[in-house]
């Protein structure tokens, strides 16, 4: 029997897994908002038994402002169920520069407290010769700390950065991230940073052993990152639709950032999800069916997230035997 990337469960999600590793922009609050559900689906797994760690590629901000900011969104979070990118890309550096060397931080409150907490002296300009620079998205950052970045690297500092994502979410759309600011680092220095966050597994495997999870759940909102990283790491990962990857991006997806799971928000983790099985050339969940014909995604059936989840496993299975897929006259799927 033909095997789907796409993955099922007999209880819901929460019961499932005892660990929910929990992206935030995008998939917890967009801005200065919680994302509609998030509040109610969260509570409702921790009722349930699912542990929660929120995992963020944003490095500018210190723990227990994130965990202050979850709480007055009503989701209810203590500093020690969150960990940065800024937490991964200092213990990054441990690996690599020793302590008590200097440093520069390009970056917010967050990656400072972090970087110096692993017993770094921090600097601020190039003519301190640091040994590193780490870069950190951080709102108020300017062309003087980058242009003090580049003068470090041109001099021999090692490069690091705590993540690589080249957009940010926000309430007016999606902005900068920190990865198209390290790019102008990268250009006028020609060095390619060593980096900490999703999608590189460390981070996942930091977050889960802090969780002490044993059967620990990605969730997140970016193919690129969140689930790219959790196939690396070799956990399942769930992709919400609440965030910047959407379901052409799905069906689109290569191997290796393809979700085991797929639900619109967090209100999933209460349901149970079933698994993709194929029968008759068409690929089956609940009601929905779904399969390319001539190149072209045929979908009917069901409930539009079960169409979705059968539109996935049909397409990946298309793909993967070296057909082009046509997405052009794709019905709506919810």
């Amino acid at each position: 029997m033909t095997a789907s990337d796409l993955l099922g469960t007999d209880v819901p999600l929460q019961e499932a897994f005892d660990v929910a590793l929990v992206d935030l922009d995008g998939v917890a609050y967009k801005g200065a908002h919680a994302i509609p559900g998030a509040a109610e689906g969260l509570a409702a797994a921790r009722t349930a038994g699912m542990g929660v760690l929120f995992v963020t590629n944003n490095a500018s901000r210190e723990p227990e402002t994130v965990a202050d900011h979850l709480t007055d969104l009503g989701i209810p979070c203590a500093p020690q169920e969150v960990m940065t990118a800024a937490q991964a890309g200092a213990e990054l550096l441990t690996d690599h520069v020793p302590a008590g060397a200097a440093v520069l931080v390009v970056g917010g409150a967050g990656l400072r407290t972090a970087v110096a907490a692993k017993g770094y002296r921090l600097v601020e300009h190039a003519d301190d010769q640091p040994a590193a620079v780490i870069q950190g998205f951080a709102p108020e950052l300017g062309w003087a700390q980058l242009a003090e970045a580049t003068y470090a690297i041109r001099a021999g500092a090692r490069f690091f950065a705590t993540n690589l994502d080249l957009t940010l979410p926000t309430e007016r759309g999606f902005a900068p991230g920190n990865g198209s600011l390290v790019a102008a680092v990268r250009t006028a220095t020609g060095v390619d940073p060593l980096s900490a966050g999703k999608p590189e597994p460390a981070m996942f495997h930091l977050a889960a052993r802090k969780a002490g999870a044993e059967r620990p759940m990605m969730i997140g909102d970016r193919l690129d990152t969140d689930l790219r990283g959790a196939r690396a790491a070799g956990m399942p990962g769930l992709l919400v639709l609440t965030g910047v990857s959407q379901v052409n991006d799905a069906l689109a997806a290569p191997r290796e950032e393809r979700p085991a799971f797929i639900g619109r928000d967090l209100g999933c983790l209460a349901e149970v999800h079933p698994a993709p099985e194929l029968a008759d050339h068409w690929w089956h969940v609940g009601d929905a069916r779904a399969r390319v014909t001539e190149g072209q995604l045929v979908v009917d059936g069901g409930s539009p997230l079960d169409r979705v989840r059968a539109a996935c496993a049909a397409t990946w299975e298309a793909i993967d035997s070296g057909a082009r897929v046509s997405f052009e006259t794709l019905p709506h799927l919810g």
